[in-house]
């Protein structure tokens, strides 16, 4: 049985690594006065902790998003953009984590269904890549059913707000704030000035089909290769059913994020100008 005066937590964690095995262990120690751990598989928790990178915390968040459990990300990772909190700092704030209702972040998350398969859920981003040989891709669009132009380039990126700072920043598209109901779509080196990427409504619906592609073109989401991509197929994407709820961190605004960990406007290092001789 749960005691009532704890929260009932369960931890999610590959415990086979060192590190992550070591901020375990000092979490069950110090957040004791405030929550009880429950089995991995329990149902019954209120707050779920993952420890990782944003590698493990993407691969928990669809089922965490299904069964909505908010997620307590705990960095052990070199980015670990989408955790929240580390080891201290979740520690330090446990009373205003392990509450009825701590400050939660709904982040919007995205389904993709090529052809008739099942869907999938999105929680940072889906690619298609142009793969070998590497020659350009041709993509033709359609946004609520209205043609949109046919891309030539070397694949495309959709992205939810959460997933904007991932590939999507990398391909000069937009940084969106995480509690925005939007997601976007970015082309990848497309072969046309322009060509931008665009900001889409959370309600709309898109449908990409490939017009020609290469032996080695796929669909990528969130860092996972789902499925080969053929001339004819389509994916189409909207938003989710599912919202995943993200635990803030008290102490640090998302803004704090981007500029400690993206460098967010930061100035180029300049190397000091040696003296002139005389």
């Amino acid at each position: 049985m749960v005691n009532m005066t704890l929260s009932p937590i369960k931890m999610l964690a590959d415990r086979t690594l060192k590190d992550v095995d070591a901020i375990a262990q000092t979490l069950e120690k110090e957040l004791a006065d405030v929550v009880e751990f429950l089995p991995s598989d329990s149902n019954k928790a209120s707050l779920a902790i993952a420890i990782g990178g944003d590698g493990t915390l993407i691969k928990h968040s669809r089922e965490l998003a299904e069964q909505g459990i908010p997620l307590v990300g705990v960095n052990s990772g070199r980015l670990g953009f989408l955790a929240r909190f580390d080891a201290d700092s979740l520690i330090e704030h446990r009373h205003a984590v392990f509450i009825d209702s701590p400050k939660i972040l709904k982040a919007m998350l995205l389904e993709i269904q090529v052809d008739n398969q099942t869907p999938i859920t999105v929680t940072n981003e889906a690619m298609i890549a142009a793969g070998a040989p590497f020659r350009i891709l041709k993509l033709g669009l359609s946004i609520d059913g209205v043609p949109a132009p046919t891309l030539h380039g070397d694949g495309v990126i959709v992205a939810t707000p959460t997933g904007s700072t991932a590939h999507n920043a990398s391909v000069g598209g937009p940084i969106v704030d995480p509690s925005s109901n939007a997601f976007i779509l970015a082309p990848i080196a497309a072969h046309s000035l322009a060509i931008r990427p665009i900001v889409l409504d959370g309600k709309a619906k898109i449908t990409i089909e490939i017009l020609q592609a290469n032996e080695g073109t796929s669909l990528v989401i969130d860092g996972q290769v789902q499925c080969i991509m053929r001339a004819g197929m389509k994916m189409s994407v909207q938003q989710s059913k599912h919202t995943l709820s993200i635990v803030r961190n008290p102490a640090r605004s998302y803004w704090n994020t981007l500029v400690d960990k993206l460098h967010w406007a930061a100035h180029p290092e300049l190397q000091e100008k040696p003296p002139l001789n005389d």
